[in-house]
């Protein structure tokens, strides 16, 4: 028995990669019903049919809620009966936001306000709201509307009740809607070269299963108010893309550099120096507390706080880096490419 036997989890945003990863994690489980709650009828409609022709026996226990996150009045009308909630619902596109950052407040803040608010009112037990590695020293739009959910959801955990919140921060996930390995594939297939922004640029990256363990952990293990990373690994840009070229017989030496695009950074963070002053190393991931002093000022000037950071932040520079054959691994080992690489015999034959 699970602790999702006969429970109802919400995935917001749920029609995009993670709520696919949920769905073929817990579908098959002893969960009672999976809602996916988000504004795309077609998206939904897609998804409908695929998994009633996938998983007959089980389709039932999804449920399509469509809705919007910015509005308050949505998310309530989705929440009664609601155990937890998976907040994947946002948008993750930097140069998109970076053009239309008012877009993104309404999504990323205001939308987790809300989910949260209606959370907190129905009684759910457990929100973990999905964040990014750019919250940390944002500089982007996006980063820094992911920066304002993350303070959101702590400062909601101050006064939730008996709902639990917790956000989990993570890096690039390889092979999720919009991400690049996709498009380097289908550059490779049309004859063109693949188009790279900074060779040298470093990113974290994780599969779709790992940003599914990494929210599973914090639903089992994390505290109200708690930010929770993975220990991920990172490579280069130059290192992905020549790892995609060996893997579908691309040409490396035809790599364009495009140059960096909007609002992008030459490596990301996962904690902050001043989180790694009070992060708890659990093993294969890091845990970092709510900071839940009271709003008391005269007490601050007074007592302050001497705990000062004393090791260096995690970022994508001083992770475990992978090399070629370590990035080809990785990349050779998700479902997406296995598929592709079948569907790529296929089309030989």
């Amino acid at each position: 028995m699970s602790i999702f036997k006969d429970k109802t989890l919400m995935i917001t945003g749920g029609t995009g990669s993670f709520g696919n990863a949920v769905l073929k994690r817990f579908l098959r489980t002893d969960i009672g019903e999976i809602r996916i709650f988000s504004r795309d009828e077609k998206k939904q409609d897609d998804m409908r049919h695929e998994y009633q022709a996938k998983y007959p026996d089980v389709a039932h226990k999804i449920k399509f809620y469509i809705g919007d996150v910015r509005s308050l009045e949505s998310c309530r009308s989705a929440m009664p009966g609601t155990d937890y909630i998976f907040h994947a619902a946002a948008l993750k596109q930097v140069p998109s936001c970076e053009f239309f950052p008012m877009e993104a407040v309404r999504t990323n803040v205001i939308g987790t306000d809300n989910v949260l608010t209606a959370a907190i009112e129905s009684g759910v037990k457990s929100v973990i709201c999905l964040s990014t590695d750019k919250a940390a020293y944002p500089i982007n739009a996006m980063g820094i509307t992911k920066a304002i959910e993350e303070k959101v959801a702590v400062a909601k955990s101050r006064y939730s009740g008996k709902t639990k919140i917790c956000c989990t921060r993570y890096g690039n996930v390889m092979c999720s809607r919009g991400s690049v390995i996709p498009l380097w594939i289908d550059q490779i297939r049309n004859g063109n070269p693949i188009t790279l922004t900074e060779p040298s640029m470093t990113r974290f990256i994780m599969s779709l299963d790992e940003a599914v363990d990494l929210v599973l952990f914090a639903f089992e293990h994390g505290e109200n108010g708690d930010i929770l990373v993975q220990k991920a690994p990172a490579c280069t840009i130059l290192t992905q893309a020549e790892a995609v070229c060996e893997l579908f017989d691309g040409k490396k030496e035809d790599i364009k550099v495009i140059g960096i695009r909007h609002g992008e950074k030459m490596y990301e963070t996962l904690l902050t120096k001043e989180e790694c002053a009070k992060a708890v190393d659990m093993g294969d991931f890091y845990r970092v507390p709510a900071d839940n002093r009271d709003l008391n000022y005269d007490k601050f000037f007074k007592d302050g706080d001497t705990q000062r950071a004393t090791i260096e932040e995690f970022n994508s520079n001083n992770t475990k880096r992978l090399n070629l054959e370590e990035t080809k691994a990785k990349i050779a080992s998700l479902e997406y490419i296995q598929n592709e690489l079948a569907g790529s015999v296929n089309m030989v034959k």
